[in-house]
């Protein structure tokens, strides 16, 4: 079953890669009572992932945070130095957070989970963006194809928040 506006996101934890080495964040540590950009694309250096989406939430990431968000993170099913590499490599790194769901069970709990083995990916997480209070999902934006970014681009975040 797919997560759904006014759901409690369940407990998870997430890597991300820092100066210190790799560090566990909960979803308790991220979420309570703070009010967080949550987006999620299939695969960290894929071109929609890469080009569109990443982008778009890094160049507006001022206008986010100026309309009362105190976060926003990524998330993709890979592990935290493939994660770490495209914070670095797209000068997102202290930006935002790059969390690896490495094995995928986040996106399984919330109902996200999207078999993309015929293009040779395997199980990933669908694309989709929501912000969420307190841990409590407040919007929720789910591409109809992994290929596409625009119902959970940054643009259309700014435009609930």
């Amino acid at each position: 079953m797919t997560i759904a506006i006014g759901d409690k996101l369940p407990a998870a934890t997430f890597k991300e890669k820092t100066a210190d080495g790799p560090v566990e964040i909960s979803t308790e540590q991220l979420f309570a009572g703070k009010r967080v950009v949550l987006f999620a694309v299939p695969g960290a250096f894929t071109p929609t992932c890469s080009l569109n989406h990443l982008p778009g939430y890094l160049e507006n990431r001022d206008a986010i945070l100026a309309k009362g968000v105190d976060d926003i993170a990524v998330i993709s099913v890979n592990d935290w130095h493939v994660m770490g590499a495209w914070a670095q490599s797209s000068g997102g790194l202290g930006k935002i957070h790059f969390l690896a769901d490495w094995d995928g069970s986040f996106a399984k709990a919330v109902g996200l989970d999207i078999d993309l083995s015929a293009g040779g990916l395997g199980v990933r997480s669908k694309r989709y963006s929501m912000l969420v209070e307190d841990g409590v999902v407040k919007t929720l934006n789910i591409e109809e194809s992994p290929g596409q970014a625009t119902v959970s681009a940054a643009a259309a975040m700014i435009e609930q928040l």
